[in-house]
């Protein structure tokens, strides 16, 4: 005769057991095609993302490439323009030093030649001054 506990048998509760476990693999198959749905809904999300992810990077890149080449070309010329202006301003100074130069020349010989010409007028002045008082001094004698 099988034991009985509180009324249920070993049967009952091998019975029990296979539906249990049962219902546990209904839902598990499921879980499982759901989890399988969520993973193509996830791969199906990646492939749109790394689509739109390309177009917009060849976007960026079809839209960043004449800006790009812009200023390599606007580098190019800014590099060829600092090297004239150093060639100018290497010229300018080269050309101001020789005009400074030429006029402390200029300035030297006219302050050499106003010296000459005043050592000039001061021996005709005291020749005049001694002709005037050799002069004064004949009249009044």
């Amino acid at each position: 005769m099988p034991s009985q506990k509180d009324g249920v048998t070993k049967q009952d509760l091998k019975s029990f057991e296979e539906e249990i476990v049962h219902q546990f693999h209904v839902i598990s198959e499921g879980v499982i095609d759901q989890v399988k749905q969520v993973a193509e809904g996830v791969a199906n999300v990646n492939e749109k993302l790394d689509r739109r992810f390309n177009e917009l990077k060849a976007e960026i890149d079809n839209k960043t490439q004449p800006i790009a080449q812009a200023v390599l070309e606007l580098s190019g010329k800014v590099v060829a323009l600092d090297g004239k202006v150093d060639s100018i301003h290497q010229e300018l100074k080269t050309e101001i030093q020789g005009t400074r130069q030429e006029v402390l020349a200029a300035v030297k010989f006219s302050y050499a030649e106003l010296d000459r010409r005043i050592t000039t007028l001061e021996k005709e002045f005291l020749e005049l001054k001694h002709r005037v008082e050799k002069i004064e001094t004949r009249s009044i004698s």
